[in-house]
């Protein structure tokens, strides 16, 4: 079915359209472009329900859509039905994507229930799970927003807040609560401020470097789940899994 005949019928029962909005959905270009950007941002992942088309009964694509028509509408100038497109995204799945956050050209999610990206500057291949939280936080008393590298993966209610400023290359596992805080390239990050647990990975940055091309990073995810077993056997002393290790451990896909 068309994604643009699905989303106008969702958007006119739970908004009540205006025939103005109608005319911008249908005849302003909007839907073409947000889906090559949700085509774009998706092809930088595996993903085996994703053959090349945006499918509006996946959350994953019809979530990252919804994402980039908002964003497209806002800057377009139309704010109001930005609103409404953010809306039916918050409701449909359960995430907060506001559209004047700019998220980069490859991103995505997996089980986006209950995640909240907010204010930051994001780095490009960014993933996150279900629960996720980037946001601001007072330091100092400003107000800050986080800086997050490339390659970046956050699983399962993991948290950046405030003055973070987080490098390429990192994992923040499950449960993670990281606020004001530097975390170096190529680490994965267990704990809570202040006393996060930092290990480097095993391998250094080479081992990806193949995979920044679009092209080549479907093994984005698997090079993380590597990284997570390696720690798991060898940061722990030899198959004694600490909690904060076991924790990431039951999150790997």
């Amino acid at each position: 079915m068309d994604i643009s005949k699905i989303t106008i019928r969702q958007l006119e029962h739970m908004f009540l359209l205006t025939e103005e909005e109608t005319c911008i959905l249908k005849h302003g270009g909007v839907f073409a472009e947000a889906e090559e950007k949700t085509i774009q941002s998706l092809s930088g992942f595996t993903n085996k329900y994703f053959n090349g088309k945006v499918n509006a009964f996946n959350g994953v694509m019809y979530c990252n859509f919804l994402y980039q028509l908002s964003r497209g509408v806002y800057t377009g100038g139309n704010t109001e039905l930005a609103d409404k497109v953010y809306s039916l995204n918050r409701m449909l799945h359960g995430v907060e994507l506001f559209y004047e956050i700019s998220l980069p050209a490859h991103w995505s999610c997996e089980h986006p229930l209950g995640a909240v990206m907010g204010r930051a500057q994001y780095g490009d291949y960014f993933f996150f799970y279900q629960g996720c939280t980037v946001g601001g936080s007072l330091h100092q008393g400003r107000l800050s927003y986080p800086t997050i590298g490339s390659h970046v993966m956050m699983y399962s209610n993991s948290k950046v807040l405030g003055r973070s400023h987080i490098g390429d290359y990192v994992t923040l596992s499950a449960n993670a609560y990281v606020i004001n805080e530097d975390i170096p390239d190529n680490c994965m990050v267990f704990g809570q401020s202040p006393n996060l647990i930092i290990k480097k990975r095993v391998h250094g940055s080479e081992d990806m470097r193949g995979h920044s091309n679009p092209c080549r990073i479907r093994a984005f995810k698997t090079h993380h789940r590597k990284i997570g077993r390696q720690l798991c056997i060898s940061g722990s002393g030899g198959g004694d899994r600490s909690p904060s290790v076991t924790g990431v451990w039951s999150y790997l896909p």
